[in-house]
């Protein structure tokens, strides 16, 4: 029998697997110009390759916790590594336009199954009062993926090929997956439990259709009556999914833990909050490419200091979770986090360099905090036989909402560009601002549902007691 490893490795290659994951939906952002020469399209087409890969990871992460359940944790997870790191390689070798957003797509069914299972690894095998620290650790190098991803696209596609984009991802995916079969024990649920395939067709319609209608609107496709309609129908087979759901006990969609406000804060205003971090990235190095003048790679290096930013509030989550804990903490970073948004939409091609990464550090440790509040405080109160569904829905909502970032900056940015008069293919600076300050408005969000949640929520994760009676029985 495998004698089980240390925790820490184990986290520590599940946040490697996390980063890999994070890093190829959107390290390719400044690459697209490149790629759509050699794939002989325009730029704007490209997006396709992002947007499939994201919503095959939105339509497949709710049946990760039943397939893990079903066939083990470490079976499930190597297999994962192993499809994504052999659509990189078929993504490298791609002739056209179509076969890349194939293997995409076979990428996405990849990384569908390596987050949340990764994630669920972690959850069963830390205690409460742990949590915090496990999410934290794993977090963060995905919250870089997502900053550091411009910039490493913008070098490697300046100095070198696209392709290495993907074959970077080789060696990295063969470490993890021989790391993976040496340290992970093939654990599964005890419960057994038919897969429910109804819910999951209607959510995956609604996830699929949601994601194709905004990225229509935002690559100004002139059918825009045809992706309203998309997006009514998906809608409303969203609808359908929930109503499926109710009725069946072991659905994918955890209608049980959606009673707990600790929960149900990180599904609905944390959606928001990750849409408009998601807008971020996209419409900063765009900014910065078309109303500044800068090249691929000098426009995403001003996101490194954003990873910078999330880097630093790693060692200190702890103390200030024990210190403030989660409700205000929510409320009063979350405020943060929106003003450093909106300050962004002061940028001009005369700001110093050093204010924007000044500005933009200060952001990353803001949302990285935020981030890791949000996550924390929806496992905080569900229990150990309720983890599995609760980590894939919350895992599916998340990529979604993750997922959704680039669509909903790409509609934003193109019509505030029309209803300002200006050609929504070429966006003037001030149409880059006023889309920024949309952004900073959404990440409100969580900040102003925070205000209902209890003094002492999440108390038992976080440490922190605002009554003193409840730490003495907690002690």
């Amino acid at each position: 029998m495998k004698s089980p490893r240390s925790p820490f490795y184990v986290t520590t290659l599940i946040a490697g697997a996390f980063f890999m994951e994070n890093l190829d939906g959107t390290i390719i952002a400044t690459a697209l110009p490149q790629m759509a020469n050699s794939f002989g399209v325009g730029a704007v087409k490209l997006n396709i390759g992002m947007t499939a890969y994201l919503i095959t990871l939105a339509v497949f992460i709710p049946i990760s916790g039943w397939v893990a359940d079903r066939f083990g944790a470490r079976t499930i997870f190597a297999s994962a590594i192993g499809i994504f790191t052999f659509a990189s390689l078929l993504c490298a070798a791609a002739p056209n336009l179509t076969v890349f957003t194939l293997t995409r797509i076979l990428q996405g069914i990849g990384g569908s199954m390596m987050v949340p299972v990764g994630r669920l690894i972690v959850l069963r095998s830390t205690p409460k009062d742990q949590i915090a620290q496990a999410i934290a650790y794993i977090s963060w190098p995905g919250l870089a993926a997502l900053v550091i991803g411009p910039p490493v696209g913008g070098f490697i596609t300046t100095y070198f090929s696209w392709h290495w984009i993907f074959l970077l991802n080789l060696p990295i995916g063969i470490i993890a997956l021989v790391l993976t079969i040496l340290w992970i024990e093939n654990t599964r649920s005890d419960e057994q439990h038919p897969l429910d395939w109804l819910t999951f067709l209607f959510a995956g319609v609604a996830s699929t259709g949601v994601i194709f209608a905004l990225e229509t609107l935002g690559a100004g496709e002139s059918q825009s009556t045809t992706a309203m309609s998309v997006l009514l129908l998906s809608l409303f087979s969203g609808y359908l999914a929930v109503v499926t759901a109710r009725r069946n006990p072991a659905s994918l969609i955890d209608l049980e833990s959606m009673q707990l406000k600790s929960y149900r804060l990180s599904v609905y205003s944390a959606s928001l909050f990750r849409i408009a971090v998601g807008v971020l990235p996209f419409l900063l190095p765009l900014m910065f490419q078309v109303a500044f003048g800068l090249n691929a790679f000098k426009s995403g290096l001003y996101l490194l200091a954003l990873f910078g930013g999330d880097f630093s509030m790693k060692s200190i989550v702890l103390p200030v979770l024990r210190r403030f804990g989660f409700r205000r903490l929510l409320i009063f970073n979350g405020l943060i986090v929106a003003v450093s948004v909106a300050l962004c939409a002061t940028f001009t091609p005369y700001t110093p360099p050093a204010l924007i990464a000044t500005l933009l550090f200060f952001h990353g440790a803001a949302r990285s905090l935020e981030f890791t509040c949000m996550t924390t405080l929806a496992y905080a109160e569900i229990p150990p036989e309720r983890m599995s569904r609760a980590n894939g829905f919350l895992s599916a909502v998340m990529q979604l909402s993750m997922g959704m970032g680039v669509a909903v900056g790409a509609v934003m940015l193109r019509l505030v560009a029309r209803a300002s008069g200006h050609l929504p293919a070429n966006p003037h600076l001030r149409d880059f601002h006023i889309a920024i300050l949309c952004t900073s408005v959404l990440a409100l969000a969580p900040a102003i549902e925070a205000i209902g949640l209890p003094r002492n929520a999440g108390a038992m994760t976080s440490g922190h007691y605002s009554d003193p009676d409840l730490e003495i029985h907690a002690t």
